[in-house]
């Protein structure tokens, strides 16, 4: 277990504290989830924390805890604030001693969670009630078989109180939310029987998080069960949910010969090794063998005769929207919103843009209803309502356009509603290969065991216009960003000593503005788009080409959370939340895993049976390496969770938080042995777990954490190191040091980490390390500040101050949006970066202000923030 070494004091103030609140794009009546974070010994319950309007008002709120700065202090490091937004912008945090919670709430929710076998989670808002069967049926209340989603939807549209003609759609037995494959015997179509429910932490009377876990099962033996998770949001008084369904593909992706033994890159044991010479040769490679077919969610709807469909297109290119366009018409047939774009499957060659083009007439918005519409376009806003003379059922996608191919649907025949999350319309989502080359380092397909979350709304309602239903759509597809004074992340020290951004450093934010901004405007001139895709971004920009997807190194999202935080820029939080979306799901091995036993049922044997299921794989919670595939190859240390984390903490998204603890189990397993214990592999793993730690205060992990730390610490005393923590062969990887041991001494106040990492510094400082030129340089910026930060010694701050020289960038002749094309951008950002423009030692300069992410966070992110913190602090001249 780790311990405090070093307790701090903790003083509480009398007066109540004020965080000011903006919500961004604000559409008045959404529901808005945030993470505030909190400095060390200030709150210690959520019961003295409210929420003011901008007139100083308190509005209806819940509050949240959702971590404390344990082991050093009990108080709460990380809250959420869940409210209704009103007409303003602008609102206010409070908390103190004296502050209270009035809790007085026009209406709440309540979650009844019959965890039994046959046993059900039944939600009521008010005005909707739903409820969601568990197993296959039968037991001791002949309970009915579920259908994988909503079994049965209640909507009081007269504030009467629930009766039988309430009922507005039921689910289809197994079948409400599919996962269908094919395969050369031909198509597989699944049955979701739903094994768990759980009510997550956030949950109360005004909102709360269903997860909803389950299983697609096969009527063929070839092909294995494939797990799945449904979160559904609910709010108080309110008739729609947000939906977060995930999926998780363990299908054999290809037909190659299955070789025995392991691939040497991520051998487990010195046994049998794969020779990828023979390899090369194999063309089931590139043959694919279970694809998907179809998955998405469907429901039954309950409506008369006079139906009527309507949606909206964007009247223009498909980058365009800026004006959209309703349709409407009656259904007695068929209605259907298709959207596609260019190779669905997205197997290389991508289709792209050129430098001086996009690409045109590649992407197409169909939207057909019966006979009488059939509209053509480029792009489709994402969301379908359906609705009689009494009530209606809205279906939208977030990232409905970019995550393609989409279709939302409607069969009267079946009385179904379906949400295509890939649709049967097009060709099967296909993992082959795209050829027999070696992949970054690797003859492989590591398909198996990836994920995919795709975000939805479901709006139950009485007869509304469309504009009503579209607002609604608009709240969860294009919704409110809501942040904290950039400064207040800054003062709460969650992410340690750094600023928020300042105009008085703006060559140096001028750097990563820039860098951030290119990065965006490529995602949608290339434009990286696709289910599989959407969300990553390619890392080498050469000859005005890109190649190989990044794949997250190093923590790529939590780029983007960091200079959210930073900013406030809405941009950069939507970017963000794609990312960690991509990368923890696309990204990541999540399949099979080892059993787990949960206690819920009251036979004991059932403990026994569990101990002999199979063990899962050693791989899961492992991370891909940038490569020109998202699943073709894997490195031992090429997984990121501080992303994950962070979305966990300021968008609720307990997706994070989940899929960080696979690697956290992961790494206390050790399926490496000593390697993991050893250079970049230590150094990451020490960052990652961490934040794990932190968030989860489990000390499986915390006492995996110290270990590895204590290693780190004894390696460093070697002779050969000279006091520095990071071996030559890794010297771009000073950034995982800082921040793993920046955050383990805010927690525990260790006094010798703190000397060690002081000695790390000086070592820096006077051996600069150039191992691979400008990425480890620069990486050590970040070790030099934190070296500063716990010593004082003014030379560090110096030191780093000289070497960031580099990351100062001029102003843009023009406004950044103005260049007219990629090429053109691409030379005017050259031109404005002071990095040094010859080659390193065997490639071509890779910290370009061009190039991807990647050398990015070595180089730039993780350095300037908490360089700037000090500079300001220290009053160091704007020029320096």
């Amino acid at each position: 277990m780790i311990s405090l070494i070093m307790i701090t004091g903790c003083n509480v103030a009398n007066d109540s504290t004020k965080i000011p609140i903006e919500v961004k794009n604000n559409i008045p009546g959404s529901p808005q989830v945030f993470g505030i974070p909190v400095p060390k010994g200030e709150l210690f319950s959520p019961d003295h924390v409210r929420m003011l309007d901008s007139r100083g008002n308190e509005i209806p709120s819940q509050i949240t805890k959702v971590s404390t700065w344990e082991p050093a202090d009990n108080s709460i490091k990380w809250m959420w604030v869940f409210f209704f937004t009103d007409e303003e912008t602008d609102y206010t945090v409070e908390y103190g001693p004296e502050v209270r919670n009035s809790m007085d709430y026009d209406q709440i929710l309540t979650v009844k969670n019959n965890q039994r076998v046959t046993g059900e989670v039944t939600v009521n808002t008010g005005p909707l009630r739903f409820e969601v069967n568990k197993g296959e049926g039968g037991g001791f209340f002949n309970a009915p078989a579920g259908s994988g989603f909503l079994d049965k939807v209640e909507l009081d549209i007269d504030g009467d109180g629930f009766t039988e003609t309430d009922v507005i759609a039921e689910g289809k037995e197994g079948r409400s939310s599919f996962l269908d494959i094919i395969d050369g015997m031909g198509l597989d179509r699944s049955k979701a029987v739903v094994t768990r429910t759980v009510k997550e932490l956030g949950s109360g009377p005004l909102h709360a998080i269903i997860r909803v876990e389950g299983k697609y099962q096969y009527s063929r033996e070839d092909n294995n069960s494939a797990p799945f998770i449904t979160r559904i949001h609910t709010y108080a008084g309110k008739s729609y949910i947000k939906v977060q369904h995930t999926f998780v593909y363990t299908g054999i992706p290809d037909n190659h010969s299955v070789p025995s033994g392991e691939y040497e890159a991520i051998a487990t044991q010195n046994g049998i090794v794969i020779d990828e010479g023979e390899l090369s040769e194999d063309e089931g490679f590139i043959e694919p063998n279970d694809q998907i077919a179809a998955t998405g969610l469907s429901l039954k709807y309950n409506m008369s005769d006079n139906k009527t469909v309507t949606t909206s297109y964007y009247d223009g290119k498909w980058w365009d929207t800026g004006n959209s366009q309703f349709v409407q018409s009656s259904l007695s047939n068929e209605a259907s919103v298709l959207q596609t774009g260019p190779n669905p499957s997205q197997i290389p060659p991508l289709a792209n843009s050129s430098p001086e083009q996009r690409l045109q007439n590649v992407f197409n918005a169909t939207i057909k209803i019966d006979d009488q519409t059939n509209i053509s376009a480029e792009r489709a806003a994402g969301w379908v309502d359906l609705s009689d003379d009494k009530w209606g059922v809205m279906v939208g996608f977030k990232s409905f356009f970019e995550e393609y191919p989409k279709e939302i649907k409607v069969e009267e025949a079946e009385e179904d509603i379906t949400a295509y999350i890939w649709t049967p319309s097009v060709e099967p989502q296909s993992f082959a290969r795209k050829d027999l080359d070696n992949d970054s380092g690797m003859i492989a397909n590591f398909a198996q065991g990836l994920a995919k979350t795709t975000e939805m709304v479901f709006y139950f309602h009485k007869k509304s216009t469309s504009a009503d239903v579209e607002k609604t759509a608009k709240m969860f597809l294009d919704g409110s960003v809501t942040h904290a004074d950039p400064d207040w992340y800054a003062k709460s020290e969650a992410f340690g000593k750094l600023a928020a951004q300042k105009e008085k450093f703006a060559s140096y934010e001028r750097g990563l503005d820039y860098k951030f901004q290119w990065m965006k405007f490529n995602q949608e001139w290339e434009p990286w788009y696709g289910m599989l895709n959407y969300g990553d971004n390619l890392t080498y920009y050469y000859g005005n080409e890109w190649g190989q997807w990044t794949n997250n190194e190093p923590g790529n999202d939590y780029m983007w959370w960091l200079q959210f935080i930073r900013t406030g820029n809405p941009m950069y939080y939507r970017t963000a939340q794609a990312a960690s979306m991509h990368t923890m799901d696309v990204d990541n091995i999540h399949w099979p895993k080892d059993p787990v036993y949960i206690g819920d049922t009251n036979e004991s044997i059932h403990y026994f049976q569990n101990l002999e299921e199979p063990e899962g794989s050693p791989y899961v919670g492992m991370g891909r390496r940038h490569a020109d595939q998202h699943y073709s190859s894997l490195l031992s240390a090429h997984v990121w969770v501080p992303g994950w984390v962070t979305s966990y903490y300021l968008d609720a998204n307990h997706r994070g938080l989940e899929v960080a603890m696979q690697t956290g189990d992961y790494y206390v397993k050790r399926v490496f042995g000593g390697h993991g214990l050893r250079g970049r592999r230590l150094y990451l793993s020490v960052w990652n777990l961490a934040e794990i730690y932190d968030a989860t205060k489990m000390d499986v992990y915390g006492d995996e954490l110290k270990d590895r730390v204590d290693i780190m610490l004894e390696l460093q005393h070697h002779p050969d190191q000279g006091g520095e923590m990071v071996i030559n062969r890794y010297g771009y990887s000073q950034v995982y040091v800082t921040n793993g041991l920046r955050k383990y001494v805010q927690l525990t106040g260790d006094e010798e980490v703190k000397n060690a990492m002081i000695d790390h510094a000086r070592r820096l400082r006077d051996v600069p390390p150039y191992n691979h030129d400008m990425e480890s340089y620069l990486s050590s910026i970040s070790s030099l500040v934190l070296g500063y930060e716990y010593s004082g010694e003014p030379s560090f701050l110096e030191e780093a101050a000289d070497r960031a020289q580099y990351l100062k960038t001029d102003e843009l002749v023009q406004e950044f949006d103005s260049y007219e094309n990629q090429k053109i951008l691409a030379e005017a950002l050259e031109e404005a970066s002071n990095f040094p423009k010859d080659p390193g030692a065997r490639r071509p300069p890779i910290w370009q202000i061009t190039n991807g992410l990647r050398i990015f966070g070595w180089t730039s992110i993780y350095n300037v923030p908490y360089l700037e913190y000090w500079m300001e602090k220290e009053n160091y001249p704007a020029e320096r």
